[in-house]
């Protein structure tokens, strides 16, 4: 069983930046690795991920701003979050997935999950 553990999250002006990581109990470099997050209200959605060969995909809202990336060596995912706005509150969740290749955002299906970390933009 993986465990992850988000950090990183806060309070932000507008405008700002955060920088989410997320810490993997066991080896994942053959896992796919994401970013989901859950707005007040609202379904939890896709942010970003990393696939099995390093693909990058990222949601149309974050394009341009979120920037995903991956230590394989201390198995720690990030999260760069730049020009953040108040569309970006929310509980930010990291994923793993197992054995998924070259699965997107948009395809991810995650086995295990973190406890989230609560991003609020003001």
């Amino acid at each position: 069983h993986v465990q992850l553990v988000e950090s990183g999250g806060g309070s932000v002006s507008a405008g700002g930046s955060l920088t989410l990581s997320c810490v993997a109990s066991e080896y994942t470099r053959d896992f796919c690795m994401g970013w989901f997050r859950q707005p007040p209200g609202k379904q939890r959605e896709g942010v970003a991920s990393i696939d099995n060969f390093g693909g990058k995909s990222y949601a149309d809202s974050v394009t341009g701003r979120f920037t995903i990336s991956k230590d394989n060596t201390a198995n720690i995912l990030y999260l760069q979050m730049n020009r953040l706005s108040v569309a970006d509150t929310g509980i930010y969740y990291c994923a793993a997935e197992v054995g998924c290749g070259r699965d997107t955002i948009a395809t991810m299906d995650p086995d295990y999950w973190g406890q989230g970390t609560q991003v609020t933009v003001s």
